[in-house]
């Protein structure tokens, strides 16, 4: 089994993708294509997505019992002890901290 999904992505990648999968929801295919097929559907998309992202999830023989790929994804996939997990990015660390008095405390 074979979970792929798009966003913010062309028209034309939906309707090429169409041909190897079935969309459920707008963004959302699924299918059950060989190992071959699901590697060259990915190369497909990762080449065609342009400014979107892709997520691909699918059966594999580990302990989890599935493996995903990401492509302009902000989350990233890290190996924990022989499980892949999703990080998810500190977004305090990308802001930078404002120093000073607050706006109400320069009022008084």
């Amino acid at each position: 089994m074979m979970v792929l999904v798009v966003t913010a992505c062309p028209a034309g990648l939906r309707g090429d993708l169409t041909k190897w999968l079935m969309e459920i929801s707008p963004g959302v295919f699924v299918g059950r294509p060989s190992a071959r097929v699901r590697d060259a559907v990915w190369e497909r998309t990762c080449d065609l997505v342009r400014d979107g992202r892709a997520i691909l999830v699918h059966n594999a023989a580990n302990e989890q019992g599935f493996d995903f790929k990401v492509h302009r994804n902000d989350w990233v996939p890290t190996d924990f002890d022989g499980i892949k997990l999703m990080i998810r990015p500190d977004k305090r660390q990308r802001t930078a901290r404002r120093t000073g008095w607050s706006k109400a405390r320069r009022m008084r």
